[in-house]
C-alpha cells in the first residue's frame, strides 16, 4: 500500500478512535453500521452461492428485450437487496460476451430502481417493528447452516446470517440515534437552502464511497432522520447523494474488465449523475410530487421517513423515463469515445479478474479466449502450409491449394509461438487454475484446458511436418509431390472450416462437424491403401515411404487434435454439455489415462521456449 494511502487510514482511523472513545452514542452508531456492512457482505456472499448457473440462466433468458432487462435490475436487486452484486454479475457477463451493451445498461438502470426497495424496508418496516428480535433466531440458524456441507444449506444459512446482522445493525444505529438525540440535536446544525442541499448531498456521497454500499447510507440517513438528528431537507439531499455515490462500485468492478465493462461502467455514472443533478434542480417539484404521492397512498403528514422512500424511487424513475428514449444514443455514445486499448495479440481480450467471482461467466470468457488463442495459431499454421491466412479465412483462392504453392520457404515456428501463443496460453492455464469452480464447472474446466493442449500438440506436429514438406512440395517425383500437396490441401480446408466455426458462420455446425470428421479418415493414406499401393507400383521410394507414412501420421494427429478443439471450445451449448454427460461416465482408468495424456503434454511446455 502507497505511504500517503496509510497516511490517511492513521488520521481516519485515528478520528474514529477519538470519536468512538469520547461518545458511547457514536460507539452505538458506528458498531450498528459495521454490523449492517457485514450484513451486506454476508447476504451476497449466500446469494452468490446461488449464481452457479441459475442466476446466470436466467439471466441470459431474461435479457433478449429491453423491458426484460429493466425487469431483471429491478427484480434482482429487489431480491437480493444488492445492486452491487446484480452490477459485477452484468459487469461479468456484459465482458465476457454473454451480453450486449444495451441489455447490460437495462440491466443497471432496473437496479438502480430496485435498489430503491430497501429504503421501503427500512422506512414501513424495520423502524416500526423491533427487528432485534427477529435478527437472533435469524442468525443462531444462519450460523448453524453455515456449517453444513451443502452448498445450498451453506448458501441458505449465510443469507440469514446477512439478514439477522441487517436487522441487527438497524437496531443498534436506530437507538444510538434516539439515545444521542438526548443529549446533542444535531438538527441544530442543519444548513437551509441551496449551500445545504449542495453540502449534504456531498457528505451523501462520501458516506457511500467510504462504505461501499447505498443501502447502509440510506439507513443511516433513515434512522437518523427517524430520530430527528437530520431534518427531512438534508435527509433528501443526503439520499441523492447516496444514489450518485453507488456508481463507485460499478467503477471498481470495472477496472480489471475489459472494455465492454468499462462502458457499463461509464453508463451507470452517466444514468446516476444525470438523476442526480435532475433531482437537485427539480427538488422543489420532486418535493410537492412526494407530497401529493403521499397523499394518495395514504401516508401521514409527519412519516418523513415513508416520504423519503418515495422521494427516492420517484427521482430513480424519473431519471428511467427520461434516459430510456436516449438508449440507443448512450450506447453509440459510450462505444464511440470509449474505444479499446490498444493490445497486442498475446494478451487476453476477455478473460480478467472481474470473472473469478462468476464462475459461469469465466468459462464462456475462456471458451472466447480460446478462440483468439486459436486465432494466432490459425495464422502461424497457415503460413506453415504457405497459405495467406487473411485470405484462408474468407476461403477465397480455395482451388490454388489443390497445386503446389509457387514458393516454398520454412517458417520460424519457434519464434511465433514464444511471441503470439505461449503467453497467451499461459494466462488461459492461470485463469483457469484460479477459477473458483465445483462439480460440472470443474469438469468444464477440465476440458477446457485439454482443448487447449490439443491445439498446442496440433502446432508442434505441424512443425515436424513442415520438415519435410517443404522438401517435397517442389520434389521432381510428380506422386510424392501430389500427396504432400493434399495433406497440406486438407489441413488448410481443416483450418478454414474451423474458422467459420468458432466466428458463427457455419450454419449447421453439428452436419459441418460431422463432414470434417469423416474427411480426416478419408484422407488418411495408410488406412485407405494408397500407401500400398504407391509402394507396390514403385511410384516411391521404400525410404521416401517411411517418411510419408510419419507425415500422415502427423497431419492426422493435428487434425485430430484440432477436431478435439473445436469440438470443446467452438461447438454449440447443447453439443458440449452432451460430450460433458458423456465424459462424467467416464470409469477411473480412463479418467486416469486421459491425466496422464495431459500431464504428459504439459511436460512438453516446460521445454524452455521450444513447443
Amino acid at each position: 500500500m502507497p505511504r500517503t494511502r496509510l497516511i490517511i487510514l492513521a488520521l481516519i482511523l485515528s478520528a474514529l478512535a477519538f470519536g468512538l472513545h469520547t461518545s458511547a452514542e457514536a460507539t452505538e452508531i458506528a458498531a450498528g453500521v459495521a454490523i449492517f456492512l457485514i450484513g451486506m457482505m454476508a447476504l451476497e456472499n449466500g446469494f452468490k452461492v446461488f449464481t452457479g448457473g441459475t442466476l446466470e440462466r436466467l439471466l441470459q433468458r431474461s435479457t433478449d428485450k429491453l423491458w426484460k432487462s429493466l425487469s431483471f435490475g429491478v427484480v434482482a436487486t429487489t431480491v437480493t437487496q444488492s445492486s452491487s452484486l446484480v452490477s459485477v454479475i452484468t459487469i461479468s457477463f456484459l465482458s465476457a460476451g454473454l451480453l450486449g451493451l444495451t441489455q447490460g445498461v437495462g440491466i443497471i438502470f432496473g437496479a438502480n430502481l430496485g435498489t430503491t426497495t430497501g429504503a421501503w424496508l427500512i422506512a414501513g418496516l424495520g423502524l416500526r417493528v423491533n427487528v432485534a428480535a427477529y435478527a437472533m433466531p435469524m442468525l443462531i440458524f444462519g450460523v448453524v447452516l453455515s456449517f453444513t456441507s451443502s452448498k445450498t444449506l451453506k448458501g441458505l444459512g449465510n443469507v440469514l446470517t446477512g439478514l439477522g446482522f441487517l436487522f441487527l445493525g438497524i437496531h443498534y444505529m436506530k437507538e444510538g440515534f434516539e439515545t444521542f438525540g438526548q443529549s446533542i440535536d444535531l438538527a441544530e446544525y442543519a444548513v437551509p437552502g441551496l449551500a445545504g442541499l449542495m453540502l449534504f448531498t456531498a457528505i451523501g456521497v462520501f458516506a457511500t464511497v467510504v462504505m461501499q454500499s447505498s443501502h447502509a447510507t440510506l439507513v443511516l440517513i433513515i434512522t437518523a432522520l427517524a430520530a430527528g438528528q437530520i431534518t427531512y431537507e438534508n435527509a433528501l439531499a443526503l439520499s441523492i447523494g447516496a444514489n450518485v455515490g453507488t456508481t463507485i462500485t460499478a467503477i471498481i468492478g470495472s477496472i480489471s474488465a475489459n472494455i465492454a465493462g468499462r462502458r457499463l461502467a461509464a453508463a451507470h455514472l452517466i444514468f446516476n449523475l444525470t438523476t442526480g443533478i435532475l433531482a437537485l434542480v427539480f427538488i422543489r417539484q420532486f418535493v410537492v410530487a412526494v407530497e401529493l404521492g403521499a397523499d394518495w397512498l395514504g401516508i401521514a403528514p409527519n412519516d418523513h421517513t415513508l416520504k423519503l422512500a418515495l422521494f427516492h424511487s420517484l427521482f430513480n424513475l424519473t431519471g428511467i423515463a427520461l434516459m430510456l428514449p436516449l438508449m440507443s444514443r448512450l450506447v453509440v455514445f459510450l462505444e464511440t469515445h470509449l474505444k479499446p486499448a490498444p493490445s497486442t495479440v498475446s494478451s487476453p481480450r476477455f478473460i480478467n479478474e472481474t470473472m473469478m467471482q462468476m464462475p459461469d461467466a469465466g468459462l464462456e470468457a475462456a471458451r472466447k479466449e480460446i478462440g483468439h488463442l486459436f486465432a494466432n495459431v490459425f495464422d502461424i499454421m497457415a503460413l506453415v502450409l504457405h497459405a495467406d491466412p487473411i485470405r484462408l479465412r474468407k476461403g477465397e483462392q480455395l482451388e490454388l491449394l489443390a497445386n503446389a504453392p509457387e514458393r516454398v520457404r520454412e517458417i520460424d515456428v519457434d519464434d511465433y509461438y514464444r511471441r503470439r501463443v505461449k503467453p497467451l496460453h499461459a494466462d488461459i492455464l492461470d485463469f483457469l487454475a484460479r477459477l473458483p469452480t465445483e462439480d460440472k464447472q470443474s469438469r468444464q474446466a477440465f476440458v477446457l484446458r485439454a482443448a487447449t493442449q490439443h491445439l498446442i500438440e496440433a502446432l508442434k506436429d505441424l512443425k515436424h511436418l513442415q520438415k519435410n514438406m517443404v522438401r517435397y512440395l517442389v520434389s521432381p517425383n510428380p506422386y510424392l509431390r501430389k500427396e504432400y500437396v493434399a495433406i497440406r490441401q486438407h489441413l488448410a480446408l481443416i483450418l478454414h472450416h474451423l474458422h467459420r466455426l468458432a466466428t458463427g458462420e457455419e450454419e449447421n455446425p453439428t452436419l459441418a462437424f460431422d463432414v470434417l470428421a469423416a474427411s480426416m479418415q478419408s484422407h488418411d493414406i495408410v488406412g485407405n491403401g494408397t500407401l500400398d499401393r504407391l509402394i507396390r507400383e514403385k511410384r516411391i521410394s521404400p525410404e521416401v515411404a517411411s517418411s510419408l507414412m510419419n507425415d500422415n501420421g502427423y497431419a492426422y494427429d493435428i487434425s485430430r487434435n484440432l477436431l478435439a478443439l473445436a469440438r470443446t471450445a467452438f461447438m454449440p451449448h447443447e453439443y458440449v454439455d452432451k460430450q460433458l454427460e458423456n465424459a462424467l461416465h467416464l470409469d477411473k482408468q480412463e479418467l486416469e489415462a486421459i491425466l496422464a495424456t495431459t500431464s504428459q503434454a504439459g511436460s512438453t511446455e516446460n521445454e524452455g521456449s521450444r513447443i
